[in-house]
């Protein structure tokens, strides 16, 4: 059992380490990891008479679904998290003085460089969200382990935040507690709320969770409130933590100014002396689960190497690619019982439901809270889950920071977006995606899908669950003439060369709905004696640059088709890998002001129906 005393003790050398490494350093946030020293050091090291812990953890087998998990949302707080890990002996203490430099896997906020990170944090109030993904993972591997998430009080004006708690309260997620660092300082002064704990119960207690008001300096305190915490009776916990920041040294304890604000030389050697002697050489032991309980292997993928058949359909049948990937995300569900559907309450439209159907334990409805869902995806995905995310696209960029982060947490992420471009009709501009390509394509590694029929969409569904990393399926809500065969294979970077000969004069590059308008605008041209080829470009990025550039150099004219904005999208891709060949290039894109109407007008209406598409070949031969 640790004493009162060697708590202490750790806690000295825990605010000794925070100040060298950021003094060190010469920037980071020492203040505010003062102020959670004593919540974390109970949470990882206390122990009670019968070697009972609160947080368990085997460094050894850190991917082990017993572990507990910890989250730092309040991702700041960096210089506390490192020097719990080498409290805990992970991190050799010399280590600690390289935080924030540049071959240092200590950075300034965590992320998966240093091994045991779980998500990246510092973009506020997306980790209790990460914990909630966590939490439902490792509830559906029937773990009993718990995630524990760090957050500051000033993130909790960040609505994501309350999306995360409002779901976890749906999900009666017991075993996930969140520990609020309320210092009553943020950036630049006080915070919303201040030192007003009773406002904090209030609103955690009205979202369903159970709130617990501690003293967050106070040892014992804070030992009865993680008990408390961890009895588990359906509802998720809030340890809302009194501190104060800067904590432990005179000059800085609950002072303006000082967020962000390292010590200088002077001043580090007057924080030590007030702090007085520490014994560098004490160590805290994480406590790890004695029995192997749980299966890690229970998300094993037992299918054959990424392969499920999926759903096939009649040549020229007319079938929406929506449905196609609701199909086939269904079939990948029951073959892989890692695959797991999140959707934002529009499952009956994106056709996410089907999963509902066939298995329903790996469907969850994330309801109207797309950032929420985002994170939460990001969560599973770290604990073994193989998520898909699908809402209209034009929602999925409320969520543009969480898919940006996303990015950053080596994880595997699908985001499908259906009812995109102006061609969804009546519905009008607030429904219609039209920057999402855009979004994803920023991204620095992601894959961008475009399917154009039902059979791609489902075979790019199945493409997409194999590959790592985030991958964007976009997705059109029209009926849509069957263009492919069973047959046909799609790939990574690969494309659909529909019309073709050695006449052609013109090449239409298109994607999704345009390119059944370029089939239609070629098989008027011909009849008028005009040949033009058309490629399906289904992979926008990475985009099939051999074929591109070989019809570049044969016809001399491209004209590239899309239902979406100028930028980010097709055209863009297009030009990129056409920068150093001589060519005509017309780029037909949304470009006017988007109304309600039916699909047809929509797409005559910007200049991308077969119409357009017909006369701008005229135009360039």
């Amino acid at each position: 059992m640790i004493q009162q005393e060697q708590q202490e003790a750790l806690q000295k050398l825990l605010r000794v380490w925070i100040l060298e490494m950021t003094t060190a350093a010469g920037s980071g946030h020492p203040t505010s990891s003062l102020s959670a020293v004593e919540i974390m050091s109970v949470l990882l090291f206390w122990r009670g008479k019968h070697g009972e812990a609160f947080f368990h953890f085997d460094v050894d087998n850190p991917e082990s679904s017993v572990n507990d998990r910890l989250i730092f949302s309040k991702g700041h707080a960096s210089p506390l998290y490192y020097a719990l890990w080498a409290v805990a002996g992970v991190i050799a203490p010399e280590d600690l003085l390289t935080l924030r430099q540049f071959d240092s896997v200590l950075e300034g906020h965590p992320t998966r460089r240093f091994a045991l990170t779980e998500v990246p944090t510092g973009s506020l109030g997306q980790g209790l969200s990460s914990g909630v993904g966590e939490a439902l993972a490792l509830r559906a591997q029937h773990s009993d382990a718990r995630v524990f998430v760090l957050l500051g009080d000033s993130e909790m004006a960040e609505g994501q935040v309350w999306e995360a708690m409002e779901i976890a309260a749906q999900y009666k997620l017991d075993r996930l507690v969140a520990i609020v660092d309320v210092n009553r300082l943020g950036q630049r002064g006080r915070t919303m709320l201040g030192y007003d704990t009773k406002a904090y119960v209030q609103r955690a207690e009205a979202f369903g969770w159970r709130a617990i008001v501690v003293n967050g300096h106070d040892v014992d305190a804070l030992m009865r409130a993680y008990v408390q915490a961890c009895n588990a009776d359906g509802v998720p916990t809030m340890i809302i933590a009194k501190t104060q920041k800067g904590r432990g040294v005179s000059f800085l304890a609950d002072k303006e100014g000082w967020h962000g604000k390292v010590l200088n030389r002077e001043e580090l050697i007057r924080a030590l002396a007030e702090i007085g002697t520490v014994d560098r050489a004490v160590r805290g032991t994480l406590a790890r689960r004695s029995v192997e309980r749980h299966n890690n292997d229970v998300l094993t993928d037992d299918t054959v190497d990424g392969g499920v058949d999926v759903p096939l359909y009649g040549d020229r049948e007319i079938v929406a690619p929506r449905s196609a990937y609701g199909d086939a995300l269904a079939m990948l569900a029951v073959a892989d019982r890692r695959v797991i559907a999140l959707d934002a309450e529009t499952s009956n439209s994106t056709k996410a439901a089907r999963v509902k159907v066939q298995t329903p334990a790996q469907f969850y409805e994330m309801f109207i809270a797309e950032q929420n869902m985002a994170s939460v995806a990001v969560g599973m995905a770290r604990r073994g889950l193989r998520p898909f995310v699908s809402t209209f696209a034009a929602f999925l960029t409320r969520a543009a920071d969480q898919i940006r982060m996303a990015q950053y947490a080596g994880v595997d992420v699908t985001f499908v977006g259906s009812h995109c471009g102006v061609s969804i009709g009546a519905d009008g501009v607030s429904q219609m995606g039209l920057e999402d390509m855009a979004l994803f394509s920023a991204l620095r590694e992601s894959v961008v899908f475009y399917p154009s029929d039902a059979v791609s969409a489902g075979m790019m569904t199945v493409l997409a669950r194999a590959m790592g990393g985030i991958s964007y399926l976009r997705i059109t809500r029209e009926a849509l003439p069957v263009l492919y065969g069973a047959d046909e294979t799609f790939n990574v970077g690969g494309s659909k060369t529909l019309r073709t000969s050695h006449e052609d004069v013109v090449t239409v590059c298109a994607a999704g709905i345009t390119v059944h308008e370029a089939l239609r605008a070629a098989d008027t041209l011909v009849a008028d004696g005009i040949h033009v080829r058309v490629i399906d470009c289904y992979s926008v990025r990475p985009l099939d640059e051999e074929t591109v550039r070989a019809a570049a150099r044969a016809t001399k004219c491209i004209i590239v088709v899309e239902d979406h904005y100028e930028s980010g999208g097709l055209g863009a891709a297009v030009q990129r890998v056409l920068s150093d060949i001589d060519v005509t290039l017309h780029h037909l894109c949304v470009r006017n002001m988007p109304r309600s109407g039916t699909p047809s007008e929509l797409l005559a209406h910007e200049a991308i129906d077969a119409d357009a598409i017909r006369y701008t070949v005229l135009k360039m031969i």
